[in-house]
């Protein structure tokens, strides 16, 4: 009988508890979205059938609050879906939004130190330090090595495209394995070639990331929504397979350069510098990485690891998925294909028929196309911010508690046609000047304010020089009918169900 009052009881408090915490946001007088106890936004993807980014678009969409109220499950969170409002968040307002919240441990979890982890002065510190690394002079001199790997990727599709007829190539795959070799050889200075060695160690270690097995999908979870569990997670089993194998990488590729004095012109060259001079020089010729003061080490190699990581994280299943939604695109818009294709044509001819740093920068409307894709497709669908001082909203009684998650639905503001008039349809032209018919504080693909994207012009950079490969030495055969891509209910990103088929063939002559 003592069994079944304690049961009785725990079962009672349990509910009380539920029912206050889902009530958080009707006693602080904030409109709320309609409560799943105990999963809230997040019963959709519970049930297997939406990713995080889409549920957070779902609740976008049923809603015409400019700030809603929202369960991420037990944790109540706040969603933005005023641009204006979201736009000043980031940037105007920086001060009082300028960490993410999500998980980081820098001593027992040296992985988890990457930029987009770090808070507050740590943060700031290692971002000006890190800004030298993406200058124009920078990008210009990686030029060459990015070119190399997307010239074996015409090697390769001109190995499985047939002479005569066409044949569907799924593209995502394809992009992933030269975003794989682009950051490998842009990044960590190694030669990769995923094309040729599918089961590299680069590959071994994108095939851990967004796996969607329950140890995984779990720990993820936990990283964003609930930093000290992954705290506790780390202590009892570890960190996890896919950076610590990064971090070993890491390892081995310094204690070659420094034993043997290599310099080489990419991102890792320049963390050297910073670990061994306390500063990436401004000097887009210097690249040397040799200490200039007795004992002077600014970064730890597990550090230059974390942020190494990171970028291949963040870079290769971005510039994959943008590159393939783009070509998927064109091919079910023909006009706009045969403006892409004249661009790279006429840009190429104006540069002597070769292609560089200068002739990719000019390609104008393949620049728009880029815009487009990234606006349609936003590479990750939300974006997350903590409130780091008390904020009161605009126009407004409400006042946003200092520790409050925000969370801003991209894929809502770039898909409301209060900011993007008919927003499924893929309009390159909406950009131009004398078009524009868009509202460009809703635009926001690579984050906005201090904590935009550092590495956004690396990213645009390779996936203009995949485009442009494909549409000077392909043809894209356009589709009949006009279908839109599926996601999948797994990962972060946007991630396209069944991949992304687009049907090639290869140039004659007279094309």
């Amino acid at each position: 009988m003592i069994w079944l009052l304690l049961l009785v009881s725990a079962l009672t408090l349990l509910y009380v508890y539920l029912k206050w915490n889902f009530s958080f946001w009707e006693r602080k007088g904030f409109p709320s979205a309609a409560t799943n106890i105990p999963f809230g936004a997040l019963d959709s993807l519970r049930r297997g059938k939406r990713s995080f980014g889409t549920a957070i678009y779902d609740v976008y969409r049923a809603s015409k609050e400019p700030v809603l109220g929202i369960y991420l499950t037990l944790r109540p969170a706040l969603l933005v879906r005023d641009a204006q409002l979201a736009h000043d968040m980031l940037a105007k307002d920086f001060v009082n939004f300028h960490d993410r919240g999500v998980y980081i441990d820098e001593e027992k979890d040296p992985m988890s130190a990457g930029l987009f982890f770090l808070r507050g002065s740590q943060w700031k510190s290692l971002r000006t330090k890190m800004t030298p690394s993406f200058t124009s002079g920078k990008l210009k001199a990686m030029f060459g090595t990015a070119e190399a790997i997307a010239d074996k990727m015409v090697e390769h599709l001109d190995s499985i495209i047939p002479e005569e007829g066409s044949v569907d190539v799924e593209m995502k795959k394809l992009m992933t394995t030269y975003a794989i070799d682009i950051i490998g050889s842009t990044m960590f200075g190694l030669d990769v070639d995923s094309f040729a060695h599918p089961d590299n160690e680069f590959v071994s270690i994108s095939r851990q990331i967004n796996r969607p097995i329950f140890k995984d999908v779990i720990r993820g979870t936990a990283q964003f929504l609930y930093p000290n569990l992954e705290k506790i997670f780390v202590r009892l089993f570890g960190i996890q397979e896919a950076p610590e194998q990064m971090r070993a990488l890491v390892k081995r590729t310094v204690e070659h350069r420094e034993k043997h004095n290599v310099v080489r012109r990419d991102f890792l060259q320049l963390l050297l510098q910073l670990r061994n001079t306390g500063k990436i020089s401004s000097d887009d010729n210097m690249w040397s990485a040799e200490t200039t003061a007795e004992g002077l080490k600014s970064m730890s190699v597990d550090m230059i690891a974390a942020q190494l990581f990171l970028f291949y994280v963040a870079g290769y299943e971005t510039s994959a998925s943008t590159t393939a939604f783009t070509l998927y695109e064109l091919m079910q818009n023909a006009d706009i294909l045969r403006k892409a294709r004249e661009d790279v044509r006429d840009t190429l001819q104006q540069h002597n028929g070769q292609l560089s740093y200068d002739a990719i920068q000019d390609m104008k409307y393949l620049e728009l196309c880029v815009m487009e894709t990234v606006r349609k497709y936003p590479a990750l669908p939300i974006l997350n911010r903590e409130c780091t001082q008390d904020y009161p909203i605009p126009g407004t009684k409400h006042v946003i508690k200092k520790g409050t998650p925000i969370v801003i639905s991209l894929l809502g503001l770039h898909r409301d046609e209060e900011y993007f008039p008919e927003p499924f349809c893929y309009q390159p032209e909406r950009y131009m000047e004398e078009n524009k018919n868009y509202n460009p504080v809703a635009y926001m693909p690579f984050g906005e304010g201090p904590r935009h994207c550092i590495a956004a012009r690396l990213g645009k950079l390779n996936v203009k020089i995949a485009l442009a490969k494909i549409l000077s030495n392909f043809n894209i055969e356009p589709l009949e009918e006009k279908r839109e891509i599926e996601f999948s209910i797994h990962g972060i990103p946007l991630m396209p169900k069944g991949g992304v088929p687009v049907r090639l063939s290869k140039r004659k002559l007279a094309d």
